[in-house]
């Protein structure tokens, strides 16, 4: 197995579609990108601790790969926005990829600048991965529990 971690506004709506994507063994939303050890939800809302709502995806790579799972989390956010994703709106919701490797660095950095020749704005950021912090049991598989569906991500087709 392999993994990948991606920022793409409210983890809710990022796992309900990585949930569903072919060769993805697990998802856990968490956060990541921040300056404090064991961040919970109320401290990453309140912009105190500088971390992205994030998901990590588990993947089968004999049935997929970075590169698809990368092409899904553009095709389910738009990345030109800054700092929010639709409604959801503050530094929590980025876009960024926090690489593993560097060959999903190169991945990623090819495909933004695909989707800047097709004429798309990118503002995703592309870090280094640090310490991924699994978010509060409530948080995972939300829409699952829910029955809910996502309200600030669809999926619109760019590759």
């Amino acid at each position: 197995m392999e993994k990948a971690i991606f920022a793409a506004g409210c983890f809710w709506g990022v796992q309900y579609y990585f949930e569903k994507a072919p060769g993805v063994e697990h998802t856990t939303v968490g956060y990541i990108g921040g300056h404090k050890e064991n961040p919970v939800y109320e401290e990453v809302k309140s912009h105190i601790t500088g971390h992205a709502e994030a998901i990590e995806v588990v993947f089968d790579p004999e049935k997929t790969n970075f590169r698809e799972l990368c092409k899904l989390f553009f095709e389910i956010h738009d990345p030109g926005q800054t700092d929010g994703q639709g409604p959801d709106i503050g530094p929590q919701y980025r876009s960024e990829i926090f690489y593993l490797n560097p060959e999903q660095r190169t991945v990623a950095l090819e495909l933004m600048q695909e989707l800047k020749a097709k004429g798309y704005t990118v503002h995703t950021r592309l870090t280094p991965a640090s310490t991924f912090w699994p978010a509060e049991d409530y948080h995972q598989n939300y829409y699952g529990k829910t029955g809910d569906s996502p309200y600030c991500h669809f999926r619109v087709k760019k590759f």
